[in-house]
């Protein structure tokens, strides 16, 4: 998987499912060694802020969850 901007998405833009897809593909392209060091880097960085972007959809789904629960307890 070569990391161009012109084909891959703002990783802002992804649902976590497609963060969560493309960070596996990375993983898995990391692990059997990129053909250069600068596409080694490239993978990494992009794998870093994919991680990132599954950890805010993650974080906010919790803010949901919590937000839910403390509303169906009502006031105390």
């Amino acid at each position: 998987m070569a990391v161009s901007s012109e084909q891959t998405p703002e990783v802002a833009d992804l649902s976590f499912e497609q963060a969560r897809d493309e960070l596996v593909r990375v993983v898995a392209e990391l692990e059997q060694g990129a053909p250069t060091l600068e596409q080694s880097l490239a993978l990494w960085e992009r794998g870093e802020a994919l991680a990132a972007r599954c950890e805010e959809w993650l974080l906010g789904a919790k803010r949901r969850l919590d937000a839910a629960r403390a509303g169906a307890e009502g006031p105390s």
